[in-house]
């Protein structure tokens, strides 16, 4: 009889061991998926960062054409 509930704890404790092992490795899945996120998240802004860029450089590009265009017009 003692013997049994020892072997029935012992498998419960093993039990409760793999559940935590299988909690941590959800948690591990959840980080990972978190930092996919997190890295496409960063993708998008950099990509944003560069439209921008490209942007403000066709701007300069315009505005020096019209200052060329204002100089050679007054001559």
């Amino acid at each position: 009889m003692r013997e049994k509930e020892r072997e029935r704890m012992r498998e419960r404790k093993r039990e409760r061991k793999r559940e935590r092992e299988r909690e941590r490795e959800r948690e591990n899945e959840r980080e990972k998926e978190r930092e996919r996120m997190r890295e496409r998240e960063r993708e998008r802004e950099r990509e944003r960062e560069r439209k921008r860029e490209r942007k403000r450089k066709r701007q300069r590009e315009r505005e020096r054409e019209r200052e060329r265009g204002r100089k050679s017009g007054r001559n």
